[in-house]
């Protein structure tokens, strides 16, 4: 069976949805992407391309392409990934790169140069972590955590852009998403001195699932703790929203981020690589 392509979202979740749900950790960003749509409507997420293979029987395998983001993969089958190399190559699709898996990426990369002679850099390798028991830094820095206000949306978006530009993500801040984020409360931030020092967000609970992301400490602040305990406000809220899994991804060529996790509780699920075309 061929891959469905589809520009549908319920249609793509009325096709896939089960599936996603039957890992959500795993599943964390395309759960969290869709379910912002849902929630706030298409403007979060633009031309968004959708696709489940087979077409026609248990899905085995899903992505999903943002524009300026790479295609993001599920785990799915070889063939299932060449297949969707295949596919989108025919419909001469100017990819950036592709995310997912290190199997899956890579083996789609491999067959994306076969067929178009784009070879392929990495840019990020990133490892999934998931929350064991969450361990609460001891003593906690100077300060106390709070939930960052509609006020505060320049700061927020200054820091989410800096953020992003120090993991060199691929499009501009989703400013949507950011304040569909602040609207919900779902900004943390830890105060110091009277000031904001470091953030973190949370995603809407999907299938038990909420994702912490752009967790941010301006360079004068850093080694204080500061990032560990919004961390701690960011995955606490979380689970008091119902999450029974919290997840996080991290960036393997920051040795500093991932042993602060580990201290938290988080452990590794698996490790997945960003790839850019040429």
């Amino acid at each position: 069976m061929e891959w469905t392509l589809s520009y549908d979202l319920d249609e793509f979740m009325s096709a896939a949805g089960g599936f996603l749900h039957d890992d959500p950790a795993r599943n964390t960003v395309a759960l969290t992407v869709t379910g912002d749509m849902r929630a706030e409507g298409t403007g979060v997420r633009k031309d968004v391309l959708f696709g489940w293979w087979p077409g026609g029987r248990r899905v085995e395998g899903a992505f999903l392409w943002t524009p300026s983001y790479p295609p993001l993969l599920s785990a799915m089958p070889e063939r299932a990934v060449r297949g969707l190399a295949e596919i989108l190559a025919d419909r001469e699709a100017a990819l950036p790169g592709v995310s997912g898996s290190q199997t899956a990426a890579e083996a789609f990369a491999d067959e994306w140069k076969r067929r178009t002679g784009a070879a392929s850099r990495l840019t990020m390798h990133q490892r999934l972590y998931r929350l064991g028991e969450l361990k609460v830094p001891d003593p906690l820095p100077p300060g106390t955590a709070r939930t960052a206000n509609r006020d505060e949306r320049p700061l927020m978006l200054e820091w989410a852009t800096a953020f992003w530009t120090e993991v060199e993500e691929h499009g501009p801040v989703n400013t949507a998403m950011m304040d569909a984020r602040l609207d919900t409360g779902r900004i943390a931030l830890w105060e110091a001195g009277g000031q904001p020092v470091a953030m973190a967000w949370w995603s809407p609970v999907a299938a038990g699932m909420s994702r912490v992301s752009a967790v941010y400490t301006p360079p004068g602040h850093r080694r204080r703790g500061y990032g560990a305990a919004v961390t701690t406000k960011a995955t606490r809220s979380a689970m008091e929203e119902g999450a029974t899994d919290v997840v996080l991804f991290t960036d393997l060529a920051n040795p500093t981020s991932n042993a602060v996790y580990h201290r938290l509780g988080y452990r590794p699920v698996e490790d997945r690589l960003v790839l850019a075309f040429s």
